[in-house]
């Protein structure tokens, strides 16, 4: 494998070397904040569930008023082309769109595409089995339906989350939950149901493959959570491209069910996992 050094980006048009890869200071992303983004896992060289994550990018980029330079298929070719080009075995690709090289600092012009690739390290078994404690935040999102690179909020709070001794950030608001900056949430109710916000989130495509795999197992619920509820929960855990499904053992100073990863959180792992495998093995036979 091709150490961090020797890795490919694509910038301007091209794929070049990661270290030469950048942008011009007067970008909208250096000025304002302003671009939207994607990230994809790559396993074996192949991006997984790709058109579910190209969906949300031009919806994204739709509503920001930006334009995608490439067509789905000439960013499929590019995707395919730099993944070759890193040889990584797992690995994330993160596509940014952004405002382009504005003249007066402020207004959108032409959007500049970037798309870099790293290895990519999953949590270990001994997370999975141990489970992470989060705490709250009364905030809700900007436009959480767009996947923006703006992540003022999650980054500010970065010193507070390791002085509790905490691993994420849940935003709440008016008593109902939502997101964390990178993940969605989810709990289990001591039925069994599985339950995930409805609003104000944004629409994971590692949450939508985990609520098809516990509705064959589960009843499922889409709708407004509320702080509450969550503290009563028997389950909670998290979902992302990153985390797969991570369990949530305490929030705040208030332990969740057992205080242990629960049964039908971990078996929902176990069918991601397979989920993941399926779409691997299908593209390469």
């Amino acid at each position: 494998m091709p150490s961090e050094n020797n890795l490919f980006a694509y910038n301007h048009g091209q794929i070049i070397p990661l270290d030469q890869a950048s942008l011009h200071i007067s970008d909208l992303a250096v000025q304002r904040g302003y671009g939207v983004f994607d990230f994809i896992k790559v396993q074996q060289g192949l991006p997984l569930f790709m058109e579910d994550y190209l969906d949300r990018f031009y919806q994204s980029a739709g509503h920001m008023g930006l334009e995608v330079p490439l067509s789905r298929s000439e960013l499929r070719q590019v995707v395919k082309k730099l993944s070759e080009a890193n040889g990584l075995e797992v690995a994330g690709m993160k596509m940014i769109l952004t405002g382009g090289y504005s003249e007066d600092g402020y207004t959108p012009t032409d959007a500049n595409l970037l798309i870099t690739q790293l290895p990519l390290v999953l949590p270990s078994e001994e997370k999975v089995s141990r489970g992470i404690s989060i705490m709250t935040h009364d905030y809700v999102r900007e436009f959480p339906e767009v996947k923006s690179i703006n992540y003022t909020m999650g980054i500010r709070l970065i010193t507070q989350l390791k002085n509790r001794g905490a691993e994420e950030v849940l935003y709440v608001k008016n008593g109902v939950v939502s997101e964390f900056p990178r993940c969605n949430f989810f709990i289990v109710q001591e039925d069994d149901t599985v339950v995930t916000p409805s609003s104000n989130i944004l629409y994971g495509i590692t949450r939508k493959n985990v609520l098809q795999l516990a509705g064959r197992r589960y009843k499922t619920e889409v709708r407004d959570i509320t702080l509450q509820e969550v503290l009563q929960a028997k389950e909670a855990f998290l979902t992302s491209t990153t985390k797969r499904i991570l369990p949530i053992v305490k929030i705040d100073d208030v332990v969740i069910g057992s205080g242990k990863p629960g049964n039908a959180t971990l078996s929902l792992l176990q069918d991601l996992i397979e989920l993941e495998e399926l779409n691997v093995k299908k593209r390469l036979s």
